[in-house]
């Protein structure tokens, strides 16, 4: 079942943020935009490439009024012994979820059971708590910050223009599209 325009399910997690441990619940995600951006696990390999690029685009990510959750089923304590031992990790400054129950990742619909792992998912979540995009990659496929911004631009592009949309390769600042009976066959 997609996730896509339905609500985030209720959770409540202890996470690791700017030296301190931080409560974080669903009601977190409401009000702003957030990427809920799950990984397999702290202390691995491509995990780190893909939360370094993150940190080094928090600030874009923010200027966009976007938060960032990253998510593993390890403990927020394991967040916090991989941020100070990593150079990589050690320049995030975005929430790190613990989610050592599962709830959460099961909740997205990403957990491998099997292994007890997060799926590379990446959710992008409106102020109103609906998922605008689903993006599940394999687990030795990275994912890429610049992309996603460029998904996301469109997501608030689309969110605060009804009636348009974005085509494809779609970048700020080109034309959209009006869907009309006019466009059907000619594009």
């Amino acid at each position: 079942m997609s996730l896509i325009n339905t609500e985030v399910k209720p959770f409540k997690a202890t996470a690791f943020k700017e030296g301190k441990f931080i409560d974080v619940t669903e009601a977190d995600l409401r009000g702003k935009w957030s990427v809920v951006f799950f990984y397999p696990a702290d202390f691995t390999f491509v995990c780190p490439t893909e939360l370094e690029d993150l940190a080094e685009n928090y600030e874009t990510f923010k200027k966009l009024g976007v938060e960032i959750y990253s998510v593993s089923t390890d403990t927020h304590f394991s967040h916090k012994a991989w941020h100070d031992s990593s150079p990589a990790i050690s320049k995030i400054k975005y929430t790190m979820v613990g989610d050592p129950t599962g709830t959460i990742t099961r909740n997205f619909g990403v957990m491998i059971e099997e292994a007890g792992l997060a799926d590379r998912g990446t959710f992008v979540v409106d102020p109103d708590g609906k998922i605008q995009i689903v993006e599940i990659t394999a687990g030795g496929i990275g994912r890429d910050a610049q992309e996603l911004l460029r998904k996301i631009k469109a997501a608030q592009y689309v969110h605060s223009h009804p009636g348009e949309v974005c085509p494809a390769a779609w970048k700020e600042g080109a034309e959209t599209l009006a869907p009309s009976l006019d466009l059907v066959g000619k594009i």
